[in-house]
């Protein structure tokens, strides 16, 4: 997968969960285990894409961080033994 069908992916897996202005957002109405269309079979596609992912993440940060006008929010959720604390 190249950077383009990479960042058109995280586009539409971003979407459901994009908060613009706070409006009619609550968490309570997410549902934590939504997987959106990915199943168990795709999970070694889904480690690549992650992999791509972060890499194509921390180039855009330091973007951003160059321009010094936005921010990346990233939130995860995970049990207590997911390993959070080094991200």
């Amino acid at each position: 997968m190249n950077m383009k069908e990479l960042i058109k992916k995280a586009r539409m897996i971003a979407e459901p969960y994009c908060v613009k202005k706070g409006k009619g957002f609550r968490l309570n109405d997410i549902d934590p285990g939504d997987t959106l269309w990915l199943k168990a079979e795709d999970k070694p596609k889904a480690k690549e894409a992650l992999a791509m992912g972060v890499e194509a993440l921390s180039k855009l940060q330091e973007l951003l961080y160059a321009q010094d006008q936005w921010a990346v929010l990233l939130i995860f959720q995970a049990m207590d033994a997911a390993g959070k604390d080094g991200a």
